[in-house]
């Protein structure tokens, strides 16, 4: 086995095109283990559990702002193939021809602002430790700020809010992995038709099931404001969420607000709702309390789906019946399970998406544990024959990986794994389509789910979130799990509860109202 590493110093990406180039490395056949990063001390500590050796050569002196492609191969050859395979992915963007090709890229946000003055975004994606700074940089040249960054304190990011909030500016996240703002799609992002609903959401993957949605039943979109996963708790106090709203109160272009999040706190989500002021807000707050109280004028869910529907309501739409069929489809797949199998697995790239799994399983099954819990006391590890809810865009998965939603390597071995429990009844698996995430997710996961269901393992549900503008291809994605003898269904709390009603044998179960 072969341990190649080539240090770029000096060289800063951010941290999607570092994950753009791990896939590619990871692709090259032959490569056992591949990673294009940042020399942050996280990032060599991972190196280091990998084998290499950190301690001498160029990556003994390597710094945070250097750049390293580290690959495990069965020979150099194989190596240097990938390392090429990589550094296309990676710097391909900086190529081009003529003048384009000769100006190197900007070193600094000045620099950028200065090549670009009509700029009036700025997206931040650096390691935590120095996002705070080059997001007060961003607020003093007038930008918004998309902080895709995570790792940020939470006294940081109280700080930007309330800069932000003076200077009558945003500042989405940290942490924050999807923005559409006049429909430019930022980060992970799906492509939708512009429409009346507007979307805030403090949950990256809520964002885009609720906008995916609402454009799906043809509705439109007409922003999508993201605001990283804390905004809506205590401490921050939903800063960003309360001048979104009130923005959004004043924007002619939005009929509906859309407000999503992961659990908040309560007393929050009071103040954030009581912000739209009379314009029509639906609150998809998954897990919130069954008696919270909302003024006139807003409607609160504790599921996507749900929150999806009522803002088709309100923009006096329709959504279509997401359960025909699908009774008689689980009564036809539990039909054909051995009795010992009783227990779900839900396998997630996305975190919001698990959260409101959980939410809808319990209602109908009990204890779900989950590394995620909103119960702490249902934390890993889980005792046997439990049901289990994983998010694997955790840390505890990526770390020396890329997410899931860009690189299916960590779901498909535990896909394999809970294919293989004879105690396992289904398997919930989504699948995030859009700007950012994997290319053909399908044509990596679908063969998996064949095997699994052709051996006599569980049923896998499967829920792809996107829509047909993606450039992954909504339809043909679907079809691919389909053929694969996947249950595929219309929205990702439907997969949940066909999930329950398949491990039940309650097919009724999957048409339970939201």
């Amino acid at each position: 086995m072969i341990w190649d590493v080539r240090l770029y110093a000096d060289t800063y990406v951010d941290s999607v095109i570092q994950l753009s180039g791990t896939r590619a490395l990871r692709a090259t056949e032959g490569v056992d283990w591949a990673s294009a990063a940042m020399a942050t001390p996280g990032n060599l500590e991972t190196l280091q559990a990998e084998g290499f050796d950190v301690t001498s050569g160029d990556l003994a002196a390597a710094g945070a702002n250097d750049l390293f492609i580290a690959i495990r191969a069965e020979s150099q050859q194989v190596a240097d193939a990938a390392r090429e395979a990589g550094e296309a992915a990676m710097f391909s963007a900086r190529g081009g021809s003529g003048e384009a090709a000769a100006e190197k890229p900007a070193r600094t946000l000045a620099e950028a602002v200065e090549r670009q003055p009509g700029s009036n975004v700025a997206v931040i994606s650096v390691p935590g430790d120095y996002a705070a700074l080059e997001a007060h940089k961003a607020l003093s040249a007038g930008l918004d700020v998309l902080l895709f960054s995570d790792n940020v304190p939470i006294e940081a990011e109280i700080e930007l809010k309330d800069r932000a909030n003076r200077l009558g500016l945003l500042v989405m996240g940290p942490g924050a992995g999807t923005a559409m703002l006049g429909h430019t799609c930022l980060g992970f992002a799906n492509v939708v038709n512009r429409g009346r609903v507007a979307v805030v959401a403090a949950a990256g993957t809520g964002a885009q099931e609720a906008a995916g949605l609402v454009d799906r039943w043809g509705a439109g979109v007409s922003h999508v404001i993201g605001l990283g996963g804390r905004d809506l708790n205590s401490q921050v106090g939903g800063r960003m969420a309360l001048s979104a709203v009130k923005a959004l109160v004043e924007d002619e272009g939005t009929d509906v607000i859309l407000l999503v999040s992961k659990p908040p706190a309560v007393e929050v989500a009071h103040a954030v709702v009581e912000a739209a002021a009379g314009k029509p807000l639906v609150a998809a707050l998954i897990g919130v309390p069954e008696d919270f109280s909302a003024p006139d004028g807003v409607v609160v869910t504790r599921t996507l789906e749900a929150g999806a529907v009522a803002a088709m309501a309100a923009v006096g739409s329709k959504a279509p019946d997401v359960t025909e069929g699908l009774v008689e489809r689980v009564r036809e797949l539990a039909a054909e399970l051995p009795e010992e199998r009783k227990l779900v697995r839900g396998l997630f790239s996305g975190g919001t998406l698990c959260y409101e799994s959980l939410v809808v399983l319990a209602d109908v099954l009990g204890d779900v544990y989950s590394n995620t819990p909103i119960d702490k006391k249902l934390g890993l590890p889980a005792p046997e024959h439990a049901h289990t809810c994983l998010d694997l865009g955790e840390e505890e998965y990526t770390k020396g990986r890329p997410h899931p939603m860009i690189d299916p390597e960590a779901r498909i071995e535990l896909l394999r794994e809970q294919g293989a429990d004879p105690e396992v009844a289904a398997i919930i698996l989504d699948v995030v389509l859009g700007h950012g995430a994997h290319p053909d997710p399908a044509s990596e996961l679908a063969p998996i789910c064949a095997e699994i269901i052709a051996g006599g393992g569980p049923r896998v549900i499967t829920y792809v979130l996107g829509t047909e503008q993606d450039p992954q291809g909504y339809e043909r994605q679907r079809r691919a799990f389909e053929e694969a003898g996947c249950l595929v269904t219309e929205t990702a709390a439907r997969a949940s509860l066909a999930a329950a009603a398949l491990a039940t044998r309650n097919p009724a179960l999957a048409a339970t109202a939201l």
